[in-house]
This record gives C-alpha cells, sequence and structure tokens, in this order.
C-alpha cells in the first residue's frame, strides 16, 4: 500500500496514476477518511486524558457532592470514550478498505496505456524461424507425440487441466531442474514452497482472495487459499519480520504448483497449455534496499533472458504499460517468446515476467530492515525463472522438426536424456 501521507501530499499525483491504471479507487476518499480519522484521534486522546484527570481526582479526599459529581462525569465520560472507539474503529475499516484499492505509483519511464497493445518493445532476441514445412501449434504436436492428454483430464478435473504424458514429463522436470541450476549459481536460496497460503498473506502481495473478479481458489472453511504464483509464499516469508541491513539483498527461489481460475480468460489465444487452471512454476524473489531494487530489477530480467537463450527461443522484452500493470507493480518487464503455432503466421506469447513492487508489499506486510537504529521497509520484487506449461509451448513449437519430431535445446539434453522427441508406437 502507498503511505498516507505520501498521498495527502501529493494527491494529484496518485489521483493521476490511478487514473493512468486504469483502476477504480478514490483518493480523494482515502485522504477525507485520513483526515476524519486523524481528528477524532486527537478527539478521543482528549476525552482520554479527561478520564484520566477525573480518575485521579477521584482518588483523593472529596465532599459527597463532588464525588458523585465526578462519578456522573466519569460514567458520561466512559459512554462517549466507548461510542468514539467504535466511531474510530469503523474510520479505520473504511479507511483501509480504500487504501487497499490504490495501486503502487508508477515507474516514469512505465508506458502510460490501456492495454497490452500499448507495452513498449524494448528489445529483441532470436529470429523467428522461417519452416520449410507447414509448422504445427503446440496443441497439433502434443497429440501426435502423445504428450498431453486435455479430454481425460476435462473428465476428471474439468477444462483447462490437463496431464503430461511421456517425454513432456522428462522435459517438465528437466525445465524446473534447468531454472533452479541457473538460479543456484547466482546465490539463490532455493525453496519448495506450499501451494497454499493464508488470505492476508494473499492480500498483503496484491492478491484479491475473494469475490467473482478473483483469479484465486479459496480453500472453503480454512481462511486459505491455494496460490496462483509461488510470489504469495515466498513474499510471505518475512511476514512481520525486521530484517538487518547487511543480510540485504535476499534471493529466494520457490518451486510450485500455481492455481488459477483464468475468469473470463477465454480467448483465441487461451487454448492448449497457454491459459490453464493448473502449472508448475519456478519463482524468483528478492528482498532488498530502495536503493538497491532498480538494479535487482534489471538482474532477474537479465536472468530470464539467459534462461530463454539457453533454450534457444526468440524473445521480445516489453515495457508493461499504466493499465496492464497489476496493482503491486511499481515497474513491470514481460518476455514474449515466438510462437509459431499462434495464429496463420505466429506472435508473441507472454513467457515471464520481473516486477520491481517497491514497499508496496512490504508496508501491507509489515516487512522492514533494520540500518543506523531506523526500521525501513524492503523493496520486494518478483520475476519467473521459468513457467512450465509457457516453456513448453515454446519448445515444441520452436523446435518442430519435418518429420513431426520435436528437438530438445541442447542445454536440457543432460537432464532429460535424450535429444529429440519422436512419433512411437506406444500400445
Amino acid at each position: 500500500m502507498l503511505d498516507l501521507k505520501f498521498i495527502r501530499e501529493n494527491l494529484d499525483q496518485v489521483i493521476e496514476n490511478t487514473k493512468n491504471r486504469q483502476v477504480a479507487a478514490d483518493p480523494r476518499r482515502v485522504v477525507e477518511l485520513y483526515d476524519r480519522r486523524n481528528q477524532l484521534l486527537q478527539e478521543t486522546e482528549a476525552l482520554r486524558h479527561r478520564r484520566n484527570l477525573n480518575a485521579q481526582e477521584m482518588k483523593q479526599k472529596l465532599e459527597a457532592d463532588r464525588r458523585q459529581q465526578l462519578m456522573a462525569e466519569g460514567k458520561s465520560l466512559k459512554a462517549q470514550l466507548s461510542d468514539m472507539e467504535k466511531t474510530l474503529e469503523s474510520l479505520a475499516a473504511q479507511l483501509n478498505d480504500e487504501l487497499q484499492k490504490l495501486p503502487n505509483l508508477s515507474h516514469p519511464d512505465a508506458p502510460v496505456g490501456r492495454g497490452d497493445e500499448e507495452n513498449l518493445e524494448l528489445k529483441r532476441w532470436g529470429e523467428p524461424r522461417a519452416f520449410s514445412f507447414p509448422a504445427r501449434d503446440h496443441l497439433q504436436l502434443a497429440q501426435e507425440l502423445d504428450l498431453v492428454d486435455f479430454e481425460t483430464a476435462a473428465r476428471v478435473s474439468g477444462p483447462k487441466f490437463y496431464y503430461l504424458k511421456n517425454e513432456a514429463v522428462h522435459l517438465d522436470l528437466a525445465l524446473t531442474r534447468y531454472a533452479l541450476d541457473t538460479l543456484q549459481s547466482e546465490g539463490f536460496l532455493l525453496t519448495i514452497t506450499p501451494d497454499i497460503a493464508k488470505e492476508e498473506v494473499v492480500e498483503g502481495i496484491g492478491f484479491n482472495p475473494r469475490g467473482e473478479e478473483s483469479n484465486i481458489y479459496s480453500v472453503e472453511g480454512t481462511g486459505a487459499c491455494l496460490i496462483g504464483t509461488a510470489e504469495i509464499t515466498l513474499g510471505g516469508y518475512y511476514a512481520d519480520q525486521i530484517l538487518e541491513a547487511a543480510d540485504l539483498p535476499i534471493k529466494m527461489a520457490g518451486v510450485s504448483h500455481c492455481f488459477r481460475r483464468e475468469a473470463g480468460a477465454a480467448g483465441q489465444y487461451s487454448k492448449g497449455l497457454y491459459r490453464v487452471h493448473q502449472f508448475g512454476k519456478v519463482e524468483m524473489f528478492i528482498f532488498c534496499k530502495p536503493d538497491q531494487s532498480e538494479a535487482m530489477h534489471r538482474y532477474l530480467l537479465d536472468i530470464e533472458e539467459r534462461i530463454f537463450q539457453g533454450l534457444e527461443i526468440p524473445y521480445r522484452v516489453v515495457d508493461t504499460c499504466t493499465g496492464e500493470l497489476g496493482g503491486p507493480a511499481y515497474r513491470k518487464f514481460d518476455l514474449e517468446a515466438w510462437m509459431p503455432g499462434r495464429g496463420e503466421n505466429g506472435d508473441w506469447g507472454e513467457v515471464t515476467s520481473a516486477s520491481n513492487c517497491t514497499d508496496y508489499q512490504a508496508r501491507r506486510l509489515a516487512i522492514r530492515y533494520r540500518e543506523e537504529g531506523r526500521n525501513r521497509f524492503v523493496h520486494m520484487l518478483n520475476g519467473t525463472a521459468v513457467a512450465i506449461s509457457r516453456a513448453l509451448i515454446s519448445i515444441l513449437e520452436n523446435h518442430q522438426q519435418a518429420d513431426g519430431s520435436v528437438r530438445i535445446p541442447a542445454k536440457l539434453v543432460p537432464y532429460t536424456g535424450f535429444e529429440r522427441i519422436q512419433r512411437q508406437n506406444r500400445t
């Protein structure tokens, strides 16, 4: 969340940012509630002071009339204070609700725009392949090579679930190991995180765990949710803790399943493995000092690029526009891989993102660091090392061969144990 004093002192900037982020929130209402709360706090403190003076005088030797007068006054003060505290509690709840709606500030260089068509392309790596044969999409390749079973999964679990089969299982595990080995060499602490998080942690990271618009699966009766990303469980790791400045930056990696409702996500590019309800992912997370976060953001992007260069997948990097940022992000870079099976002539598809969330999440989760005798909020960043399902699409479509087989990138061969996926008679 944003600092309340900052909002009050920079209201026009916050209003403009909220407009650019396409968020239904009211910064003016936040300031109004903040001022009312502050005024009521002063009035409550004054009333408590009067009650204390009343109690102190009651301890003295007093005439009967004065004691009766003080007793009546004390009873009145108690009732007034009770009413005022209830009003204060209600005001604080309203203020918190309105404050939670406000998005983070946006980086000055983040392009202002409404949708992903207004994202700014920053660079490209690799050249989309010119096929000498009709290129297949990943669904056709997966069916012909017996790698994915959507029909059975739909009967067992529902639409947008799937079984990975045969060589695809090895490829899934190879991608995970490849990403983890890359991150271990960079000094990341490797973890396998829980797949469930408490609602307050989910909210603290900036996800909405409830309602029709939520992308999160709630676990009924538990106050917990299935995570949509290990950003949630990694980000909550140090909730309500104070870190030492000398220990920063802290770099963590998390392997998890990710569960997403994908409500309203239907579209021409949502078929197959691109938008599914469950997938595996290796996530990166960094806790750092404010003066480190810009460099750490570029560092996460650099790792993502090296991973996809190793997979020999052409990609482009885009600077995400304000309307597509999501509440917690100050700035977000997306890696979009070339997917030959998209549309008639191929197209770009998002495969990773890297976000600098500054202190927005840290304020909500109370994660601070100690330096020179003062406690400050850390900056928190996250990035996708590899989202397995989308990496599988990229590999199948970019490395398909004329005979229907798929070549395995050289970086993955030591993990898979084979160099090619070929059609086989598995009966």
